[in-house]
């Protein structure tokens, strides 16, 4: 790069960081204006004058709070518009932009010059229409992701514009100054990939909107798809372009859509912690997050579901996988939509409604009253009419129960306050004492209902537990066993651990989706329909009940489901159905499949060695990024097994920010932790989803570790006891590929049996 472009470069670059930083003074000043108005504001809700005395003061009164506070929460919106300006200027005078495109709208004129922009994080202008930043996400800069030099077309809210590209340059600004630029006739060109992937790990993801590629672009602003698939090799950055996917919706929709219409489910809530930067990083609140399984318990806080580490520990026998096959097909799902609408004319179960330890409505009297409503009655009007019978009957209840001998004991025992609080505002003015008497035996009456009203209001007169244990039941006569190779007796044992396994309060993860898609269908839920976005990552660890489930759920959503399929720790085989199975639950034209073949996270050596563990796995291409060779490391016991992992750790850690040593299981990982400990060896052992990502060495059990990258990683015991099943080969092929740098695999006795497809020449032993 000759010395005029880049002096040109920095004179330019200067008079933007100039400018920006004369609007962060101006934005400062907005913030603390506006701040000390609304705290000034605050303080003068203390001086309004209340007057309760008339009718007329009391309006007044009102009329001035509700007016004092539509002023303040004026004042708290413009302070908050101006601290997020602040922090928007901020982040662009650390770096400013990445990109300068020059270009000609066509069709062009006669000895028209080419137009310049640049491109960074945020928008920014000096003046009305004047923008010396355009935002990575406006219309204009996707032609700097999605093409080189030459006749390119992007669209536009009035249709596609083309134009005629000249120049593409790329930027690396640190502390504000150019390190490095380059012309190119590339979207992204491989030295700036090389400068980012270079760079150590954290326990935070980076954003990646400086090296987004042309078909994670693609990804990133797809509009017309309803269900878009992703499938993407580890490292391929499917969840870094899902983030950004999130951040540009949030954009391009800007005045029809918040965060709070956008959900994300994550693998698990270590990832979540992970995550939780990249938007904020990108200036935009972050979505809802959270796992399947926090989605699903916090419905049912009474019950145990198999947590992650049951499930990843659990063992099946053959006919315990093939009742887990068909529970959790979509098959099943269909059957038990079937079931429900059934439930209209017949079968439902309910419960006795309950008062001072007596029944009082009985559930053959609750059910009369289900059943009494038309035949057309689907089972939401069903619902709602018996609810409102049974209001009805409630309220009818008060006037009998006030005679009751409880209620004259009750009010002849109430003291001055519980009296001052019965009155409350209520005059008290009564003709006589036995006016004030019913008075207050209606509103004890009317208290001591309220749970009544509670249960009637939540449905607790539906027995949803005995209407889940008459679907087991019942299920051989809706759905065919034999097809599924299960046999009668075999079924009717797994419903008698199902029943015990209920009344001790748990229940198996295939289980509980069943069971709270009973109770919406039961109840009439029809889902969250202000959900305008679903996100699924790792979406080969979900079966096909689950994901109609969720469709169900968020009925008026488009969904982005993100996977690997050669990950999947959970569904194992079951995984390259999945696409099959989603693609009966959306509209055919609106499917759209992606594929992000190409792997960063990784070096080449790596990456080869990975891809060799599989057999018939998905497309695989590593990235030119070249470095060591992994090693396999044999040992003859555990104790010169975990003198090999101190020795190997002590290396790594003179040129790596963050090690994982990962277990197969947390009883491996809590082994490893020990015999590190007992040598000195500081190092933070993960035991579940709930903690969080620490700099330095960490130790993890295999499920815990997925979505995660570390700069190098070790993989414990790769022996052929813990790895030595062909159905593990996905399992140590996710656990390798999370390192970014240098792998080593430490075995004691002997090595994984599936290191057999991966050639000799791409790993050292010693």
């Amino acid at each position: 790069m000759t010395d005029p472009v880049l002096s040109s470069e920095s004179k330019h670059l200067k008079q933007v960081l100039s400018k920006i930083e004369a609007a962060e003074k101006q934005a400062a000043s907005h913030v603390k204006t506006a701040r000390d108005e609304a705290r000034q504001l605050d303080k003068g809700f203390d001086d309004i004058h209340i007057n309760t005395t008339t009718y007329s003061g009391m309006m007044d009164t009102a009329v001035s709070v509700r007016a004092q506070q539509q002023m303040l929460d004026e004042r708290k919106n413009s302070w908050q518009h101006a601290a997020n300006r602040l922090s928007t200027l901020e982040r662009l005078h650390a770096k400013p932009y990445f990109a300068r495109i020059d270009f000609i709208e066509e069709p062009a004129r006669a000895s028209q010059k080419p137009e310049t922009i640049y491109i960074g994080l945020a928008s920014f202008a000096d003046r009305p229409d004047h923008f010396l930043i355009y935002d990575w996400r406006a219309p204009i800069s996707s032609i700097y992701y999605d093409g080189g030099l030459g006749h390119l077309s992007y669209d536009t809210p009035d249709g596609k514009q083309e134009v005629n590209v000249k120049l593409k340059r790329q930027f690396q600004i640190e502390d504000g100054q150019i390190v490095t630029l380059y012309d190119t006739d590339e979207a992204v060109t491989d030295q700036m990939l090389l400068n980012a992937l270079s760079n150590h790990s954290g326990t935070k993801m980076k954003s990646i909107v400086t090296t987004i590629q042309r078909t994670q672009n693609q990804i990133i602003r797809n509009t017309k798809a309803d269900l878009l698939f992703v499938q993407g090799a580890a490292g391929s950055g499917k969840t870094a372009v899902v983030l950004q996917r999130v951040a540009w919706l949030l954009y391009y929709y800007r005045n029809n859509l918040n965060s709070s219409q956008v959900i994300m489910f994550s693998p698990n809530q270590l990832f979540n912690d992970y995550v939780d930067s990249v938007l904020p990083q990108l200036g935009e609140h972050n979505m809802v997050q959270m796992t399947y399984f926090q989605f699903v318990n916090r419905r049912v806080p009474r019950l145990h579901v198999q947590n992650l580490q049951e499930r990843f520990e659990e063992t099946m026998d053959d006919t315990t996988r093939k009742i887990n096959n068909l529970l959790t097909s979509r098959e099943y799902f269909d059957a038990e939509t079937r079931y429900a609408r059934h439930l209209g004319h017949a079968n439902l179960r309910f419960r006795n409604l309950m008062f001072n330890k007596k029944v009082f409505l009985s559930k053959d009297k609750i059910k009369e009253i289900y059943y009494s409503f038309n035949n057309n009655y689907n089972l939401g009007n069903r619902l709602d009419g018996t609810k409102e019978e049974l209001i009805k009957y409630l309220n009818r209840r008060v006037g009998s129960e006030m005679r009751a001998k409880w209620v004259e004991q009750r009010i002849q025992s109430l003291n001055r306050e519980e009296i001052d609080d019965l009155f409350r505002n209520h005059p008290r003015e009564f003709k006589d004492e036995q006016e004030e008497y019913r008075f207050l035996a209606r509103k004890i009456v009317m208290k001591a209902f309220v749970p009544i009203k509670r249960a009637i209001d939540h449905n607790r007169w539906i027995n949803i537990n005995a209407q889940y244990v008459h679907l087991m039941r019942v299920t051989p006569k809706i759905i065919n066993l034999k097809a599924a190779g299960i046999s009668d007796d075999q079924w009717q044992a797994f419903v008698e651990r199902t029943i015990d396994e209920l009344r001790h309060g748990r229940m198996a993860a295939s289980g509980v989706s069943i069971y709270l898609y009973l109770y919406d269908l039961l109840t009439g839920k029809l889902g969250q329909r202000e959900m305008r976005y679903v996100f699924i990552d790792e979406v080969q660890d979900y079966d096909p009940f689950q994901l109609a489930y969720l469709k169900y759920c968020f009925p008026e959503a488009k969904f982005t489901l993100l996977g690997d399929l050669n990950q999947a720790i959970f569904t194992n085989n079951n995984s390259h159905a999945l696409l099959q199975q989603l693609s009966t639950m959306f509209d055919q034209k609106k499917i759209q499949v992606m594929q992000l073949t190409k792997t960063y996270r990784s070096t080449k050596q790596i990456t080869n060695f990975t891809k060799h563990l599989l057999v018939d796995g998905e497309a695989i291409e590593p990235f030119n990024r070249n470095g060591k060779l992994p090693r396999v490391l044999t040992r003859p016991n555990e104790a010169s097994a975990a003198d090999t992992v101190v020795a190997t750790l002590k290396d790594y850690q003179q040129e790596h920010d963050t090690t994982a040593v990962i277990g197969e299981s947390l009883a491996d990982s809590q082994r490893i932790a020990d015999l590190l400990k007992e040598r000195g060896i500081t190092a933070t052992l993960i035991k579940t989803e709930n903690q969080r990502l620490v700099a330095g060495t960490i130790v993890v059990p295999s499920y815990l570790a997925k979505g995660l990258e570390f700069d190098a990683t070790i993989v414990w015991n790769a022996n052929d006891q813990q790895y030595g099943r062909e159905d593990q080969r996905r399992l140590l092929y996710t656990i390798c590929s999370r390192a970014m740098h240098e792998l080593t695999l430490v075995a004691i006795g002997k090595d994984t049996p599936l290191l057999d497809r991966v050639p000799r020449d791409e790993y050292q032993t010693d």
